[in-house]
């Protein structure tokens, strides 16, 4: 070995490209040595092989360990421990190599260890609910990286510290300290695995109380700072945050898009939180009306035993299934979230509030006012802790539902219309578009007719406007029937393909446009309006096989499994035995605190054993034979939904009328739909 090795390795490295350091690493043939395993440690990371990174940290500590050499053991260990704490959310696992390092400083209490040692520990406990435990060692990595000149440790401690008092009310001094962060991380003094770390986490502090004009803010910055200079898991944690803010701000197909890559990046570094970008999927889908869709990211999610509520609930409201609803979101408030996770609050008000907003909605749509109620209060008491501008006008529109409940039609008038123009001001047009649907009952209780009329109008043209073309038709329902009129006679169009050209026909326009694979999906779609055809037998038939079966046949669609090419195993030898290992430091954590009469630490080590086991279960069958399974749902409907948007965008510059019109129409998701006005039907010549 060189030194001229190592320096265009350490090159490599410092310029991100991680795949080119992989390959000099792999050329070498020398001896192992402590700086060649963490050489191999951070190219592995940036080349997305996690199980590679854990393993070359973990030789770096036996290497140190049998040398001697006490205080780089520890920090070897401590990068274990940090590493499966940022990607396994297996915070049994964290805790057994935190304990090694601990026990390897314990007689040097000034050790720089210490300062990483502590900000892993911080996050191990803020994931784990102990907030009072967070601040202890949140203060300890700030003064051990200041006292040593460490600014990552510091800096973690800092964020942390800053959660900790939002979570306990004191948003004046943790906002205060997040903007110090924010100003930090925008210097570029930081490296980049921390810097995009702690805009995640900044990130998520907003989300937590719905500050979310700062949240789009800070999505920003680190969405210009990503390019470049984001790897591993940071990209697709960048996307989730930007696909929440879409969500809110419209359109809904964009939003999903966004998730949908997000879910494609992580899907190789999560484990326990996969459940988030899945949960955020659904989310987005449900707010475009594509119940279908919603119901298999979120069930997914559960799968990924994460907690997808309360949009679940909401989605089963949505069906109509309003007991099934009920019962869902009072089961999520007597039995708290409990997974390991910094993208969600880990207890308190801040972790109800989603929960109970969802459950005044529920509830009156039950009947039962009692329940809606005391939901309605907590949220308000919530809202005046944490003076949130989304969490008062959250409890003040669950009033004003309330009211109209109540038949208390003046003040719900008042309470309704008031919550409208707050939603309308915080730029949450969804929110605010489904809220004009109530003020619009309150104005026809009132006898107002035509105001209540005026707002479902208005509700209609914003759902349209998000593309949540579903929402409207449930919007429209409201509206009187008005005197049936003359059926209009269908418009004559084409969408005609002969050869490699296609011949086009819409309002008046006739033109000819090289044929595309998008176009092809716009062709199935248009010859039989109103049908919905699963991605799955879009794609199929395109790549000219037939439309896909049951999934009981073997050779079908399911929902786990997607396109069939079988052969692909769910883990490889290398996924299997990293998992084992998982499982083997999670003994030692159930031990440790056992030993320590720590019970609840034990019931959360001995969750992390059972999701492992149910992990190996679902990619090791009998005999230890490998299970297969083949590409996922996902990957079509990514791939599908692209293609259908080139093709429209190529139509747009050709035909922007008819784009506007595809546009307005189509509906993606799982399924694919086209759906005109049945008040302006087309008959379409393919």
């Amino acid at each position: 070995m060189t030194e001229v090795d190592l320096s265009s390795i350490r090159t490599a490295l410092e310029e991100g490209d991680f795949a080119h350091a992989q390959q000099l690493l792999d050329g070498l043939s020398m001896p192992p040595s402590a700086e060649l395993w963490a050489l191999r440690a951070q190219a592995a990371y940036g080349t997305g092989d996690l199980e590679g990174t854990l393993a070359a940290y973990g030789e770096l500590y036996h290497l140190h360990l049998e040398a001697g050499c006490l205080h780089e053991a520890a920090f070897a260990a401590v990068m274990v421990g940090m590493y499966l704490m940022m990607d396994t959310g297996l915070m049994a696992t964290v805790r057994a190599w935190l304990s090694r390092a601990e026990r390897l400083v314990e007689d040097a209490p000034d050790s720089p260890v210490w300062a990483w040692l502590a900000a892993v520990r911080t996050y191990e406990r803020l994931m784990c609910g102990d907030m009072p435990g967070t601040g202890q060692w949140a203060q300890r990595a700030m003064d051990g990286g200041q006292r040593h000149g460490l600014a990552a440790p510091s800096i973690i401690g800092q964020v942390a510290m800053a959660r900790v008092r939002i979570h306990d009310g004191d948003l004046e001094q943790g906002l205060s300290a997040l903007d110090d962060v924010a100003v930090e991380l925008s210097s570029g003094h930081l490296d980049p695995l921390t810097t995009g770390q702690m805009w995640c986490e900044v990130i998520c502090a907003m989300q937590w109380i719905g500050q979310h004009d700062r949240a789009e803010e800070w999505t920003e910055a680190m969405e210009r700072w990503r390019h470049g200079a984001a790897f591993g898991g940071l990209n697709g944690r960048c996307r989730v945050h930007r696909a929440e803010i879409m969500r809110l701000r419209g359109p809904c197909d964009a939003a999903e898009q966004e998730a949908l890559l997000a879910c494609e990046e992580l899907r190789p570094w999560m484990r326990r939180e996969y459940g988030w970008p899945l949960t955020e999927l659904g989310n987005a889908r449900l707010r475009k009306g594509d119940f279908t869709g919603a119901e298999e990211a979120f069930l997914a999610a559960h799968e990924n035993a994460w907690l997808p509520q309360p949009g679940l609930a909401l989605l089963r409201l949505a069906q109509g299934r309003v007991e099934e609803a009920l019962s869902m979101i009072t089961t999520s408030l007597d039995h708290p979230f409990d997974i390991p996770s910094k993208e969600r609050p880990p207890s308190g008000g801040l972790q109800r509030a989603p929960l109970r907003d969802a459950q005044v909605l529920i509830a009156l749509a039950a009947r039962d006012g009692d329940t809606a109620r005391v939901a309605a209060d907590d949220l308000a008491e919530i809202a005046r802790k944490y003076q949130s501008r989304t969490l008062q006008n959250s409890a003040l529109a669950a009033q004003g539902r309330l009211a109209l409940f109540d038949g208390q039609v003046s003040d719900a008038i008042r309470l309704l219309s008031q919550a409208v123009m707050e939603w309308v001001a915080l730029r949450m047009p969804f929110e605010a578009a489904q809220l004009r649907v109530e003020l619009a009952k309150a104005h026809r209780a009132a006898g107002d007719d035509k105001t209540a009329d005026m707002e479902l109008e208005a509700a209609c043209r914003a759902f349209e406007s998000l593309h949540a073309l579903p929402w409207a038709e449930l919007a429209r329902e409201h509206l009187p029937v008005t005197p049936s009129r003359q059926a209009a006679e269908p418009e004559q169009c084409v969408f005609h393909c002969e050869g490699d050209m296609r011949t086009v026909a819409f309002d008046g326009i006739t033109l000819h446009l090289k044929d595309l694979k998008g176009m092809h999906f716009l062709e199935r779609l248009l010859t039989e309006p109103g049908r919905e055809f699963h991605v799955l037998d879009l794609v199929a038939v395109e790549r000219g096989a037939l439309p896909f079966g049951d999934a009981s046949d073997g050779t079908g669609r399911d929902a786990h499994t997607g396109l069939g090419q079988p052969g692909l195993e769910v883990f490889d030898s290398k996924a299997r035995e990293a998992y084992r290992q998982r499982l083997a430091e999670t003994e030692e954590d159930i031990e440790e605190a056992e030993a320590n009469n720590d019970f609840h630490r034990s019931e959360l080590a001995r969750a992390d054993r059972q999701f492992l086991i149910d992990e190996l279960r679902r990619g090791v069958g009998l005999n230890d034979r490998a299970r297969t399974v083949g590409d996922g749902l996902e990957r079509a409907r990514t791939s599908a939904t692209r293609s259908l948007r080139y093709a429209l965008k190529r139509i747009r510059q050709h035909h922007p009328s008819l784009a506007e019109h595809l546009e307005r129409t189509i509906r993606t998701g799982s399924y694919f739909a086209y759906e005109p006005d049945p008040r302006a039907p087309v008959h379409w010549k393919t």
